[in-house]
């Protein structure tokens, strides 16, 4: 079984993993690392050498870690990746270090703990593998650069050696198209705004909240160059993209001939044909002709190509893609020149209804978050062991493991596990053990109460199974109000209130830490999220029984009392504030209009999406701001609809409510009213407010 991958993967290893003389440039990127991780004083007590013939196999990855306590402690990698992943280890497990998103706690035991004898780990896996198309819209679209080294490091810390590097394409478009005879009034009128500029790479729209600025452009092309250059020094496989429309082939080379020309090559492109798009045909020759002259133009720039493809079309529409359609795609590229990610595996694995993509090579990769929405989710177990599933399946072609959320920033737990089995070769064997030592590491100290709470939450929210999981808040809180609104969840809301309970019983040992204040205001965030579905059912009820004192009251509640609640405790972070998102947004611009330009561009992507609410909400965010002045008008004006509805003795119309609510979603995206980029308030103080009015409340089963 691993035989087959093995040689799958040595075709795809050629051109791959660096040269020897890479090793100096790759170990100084690493020191230059720990130095921005750790500040110089304390990175002056660790050694890093890249060193190629640590690696026992070509291609899979080995670190090494000695010394300590006395002595420095001595690093080693078979590339910058490894070196980087075994630092990672090192503070991770010696140290009771954590680097996350959220902000990291980087205490250092002193002196610092020594390794007994060497440590030597090796991945089982050629690949690990990060982002999904939609990330870079979702996520990444108002970054400068100092915010793209912090993700490339925290890329290399977790030992990601293969990520999609699409930044600045656009501007490479313009050139071909110019130099096919297209005017710049054409031009513009084809490409999206910032925001949604992943659906217009993958052909699914065009010309939407546009155009691009010529300064957009610029910058793009700025970033893309040292974006390439970080993560090639660290010995990354950046991956470019293709173009996979069905145009004269002439074209796509010409568009490849000028990336590549702009910003060099690893040979790996990504390309999506038929995303959640219907092919104008099912016959398997026009899906392997159409799939062929995608492959042929790539190779016709360079002849070492190998293409990157997202299996989701496989996974979206399977009604369409029977065993002829997928063998068709699958059967058109060389053996080994094609790398499918199995995008959705620890829910809808692809690779088992396909016979491990009939023998193409693929990664299986954790999707997890959809839209970048905010919501405590996770199928922990699922993720634990599917990579070991997938390896051994019958005749596996399985090259590596990868994390494809299509929003970032949130759920860190659940990307902590997946980094760490990339290194493992089977399953962690005790997941609650693990997120008790993940919360002893995150916070800095271990603590009774954080733990217990912890393994709470990894039996309720982080315990999803089933192809029904996804990791998409529907919750009412985030969603246009309707009387048809699904409050059902997958776990026991009592965990998630007795974990609520546990984290503030450990504020007052723990409140000077900075990632313990998120997670507690995330999870008092999630406790909020419960009581608005509790409140909506009490008002959805009373409604029904035409009860206008309990709607009243309940309905009081829900929109005047706990909404501005969670907009305030929100307030107290920064990682929750929509005045910041809006800001990253005006930061990129050059003049006042292009500001305004962004910040609309973002607006829209987090609530209506499309300009008559298309995919209304799929983006949501639970933002102070975008609290108060989004989600709570909308809650008010459908709870004063529905007491109307009762006081008047006629039935409650849906349908012009959605027209009503519309202008109120709409006000919202074109306004200009600024928002506080800095916190304010209390987190702990604030969380431990709501907890004393709402926990009593939710152990009695009374909400009056």
């Amino acid at each position: 079984m691993e035989a087959v991958a093995m040689a799958v993967g040595v075709l795809l290893l050629a051109g791959a993993g660096g040269a020897a003389g890479d090793e100096a440039g790759e170990a100084a990127a690493v020191r230059a690392l720990v130095a921005r991780l750790l500040g110089p004083g304390p990175a002056a007590n660790f050694s890093v050498s890249v060193e190629r013939a640590l690696a026992a196999k070509p291609g899979l990855d080995t670190y090494s870690l000695s010394g300590g306590g006395a002595a420095r402690v001595r690093v080693r990698g078979s590339t910058g990746v490894a070196a980087a992943a075994g630092l990672h280890r090192y503070l991770r497990d010696f140290c009771g270090c954590h680097v996350a998103w959220s902000g990291s706690q980087l205490r250092l035991p002193r002196p610092l703990p020594a390794v007994p004898g060497e440590l030597t780990e090796a991945t089982p896996n050629r690949y690990r593998y990060y982002q999904n198309v939609c990330t870079q819209s979702y996520s990444f679209v108002w970054w400068d650069w100092a915010r793209w080294e912090r993700e490339i490091d925290w890329m290399a810390l977790n030992g990601i050696n293969l990520a999609l590097a699409w930044s600045g394409q656009e501007a490479i478009w313009q050139r071909v198209y110019l130099a096919l005879g297209l005017t710049q009034a054409e031009i513009d009128e084809f490409f999206t705004g910032p925001a949604f500029l992943a659906w217009g790479r993958m052909g699914n729209l065009h010309t939407w909240d546009g155009p691009l600025p010529h300064a957009w452009h610029i910058k793009q092309l700025y970033l893309q160059h040292r974006i390439l250059d970080r993560m090639r020094s660290f010995g990354m496989i950046p991956v470019l993209p293709a173009f996979s429309g069905h145009v004269p082939k002439a074209i796509t080379s010409l568009f490849l001939r000028e990336l590549t020309k702009e910003f060099g090559t690893d040979h790996i492109y990504g390309a999506d044909t038929f995303n959640e798009m219907q092919p104008p045909s099912s016959e398997p020759s026009y899906l392997a002709a159409a799939t062929a002259a995608v492959y042929e133009a790539m190779i016709a720039v360079d002849t070492d190509a190998v293409w990157l493809l997202q299996g989701w079309l496989f996974q979206h529409q399977p009604q369409f893609w029977g065993p002829a359609q997928v063998r068709a795609v699958l059967g058109a590229v060389p053996c080994g020149r094609l790398l499918v990610l199995d995008l959705f595996a620890e829910s809808q694995p692809v690779y088992i209804r396909t016979a491990s993509f009939q023998g193409q090579p693929f990664i299986w990769c954790m999707l997890h978050n959809f839209g970048g929405n905010h919501g405590l989710f996770g199928a922990l177990e699922a993720v634990n062991r599917g990579p070991e599933a997938a390896r051994l399946f019958p005749n596996s072609t399985m090259v590596g493991t990868g994390m494809a959320p299509e929003g970032i920033s949130q759920n860190e737990v659940v990307y902590s596990l997946m980094a760490e089995l990339s290194w493992r070769k089977d399953p962690v064997p005790d997941l609650a053990a693990w997120v008790t030592s993940f919360a002893a590491q995150r916070y800095g100290v271990s603590h009774p109460d954080t733990g217990a709470a912890w393994r709470l939450l990894l039996r309720s929210v982080y315990n999803c199974s089933g192809e029904a999981c996804r990791g998409h808040n529907h919750s009412p809180l985030v969603r246009r109000p309707s009387l048809q609104m699904n409050t059902t969840v997958w776990y026991n809301r009592s965990d998630v209130f007795e974990a609520w309970r546990l984290l503030l019983s450990a504020a007052a040992t723990l409140a000077a830490s900075p990632t313990f204040r998120y997670d507690l205001l995330d999870v008092t965030r999630q406790a909020v999220q419960e009581l608005v579905s509790l409140y909506y059912e009490e008002a959805r009820s009373a409604y029904l029984s035409k009860e206008l004192g309990s709607l009243l009251r309940a309905g009081g509640i829900l929109a005047y009392e706990l909404l501005p609640a969670l907009d305030e405790v929100l307030a107290s972070d920064s990682h929750f504030l929509l005045g910041s998102w809006l800001e990253q947004a005006r930061a990129v611009a050059v003049s006042e209009a292009e500001a305004d330009f962004y910040e609309q561009n973002s607006r829209y992507q987090l609530t209506l999406w499309g300009p008559e609410g298309n995919i209304l909400d799929y983006a949501n965010k639970q933002l102070a701001g975008l609290v108060a002045h989004y989600y709570t008008p909308r809650w008010r004006l459908f709870l004063e609809a529905l007491a109307a509805s009762v006081a008047q003795g006629i039935p409650f119309q849906q349908h012009q409510f959605d027209k009503n609510v519309f202008q109120l979603e709409q006000a919202f995206v074109l306004s200009k009213q600024r928002y506080p980029s800095q916190p304010r308030g209390d987190t702990v103080d604030l969380a431990k407010k709501i907890f004393l009015r709402y926990y009593p409340r939710w152990v009695a089963g009374s909400w009056e």
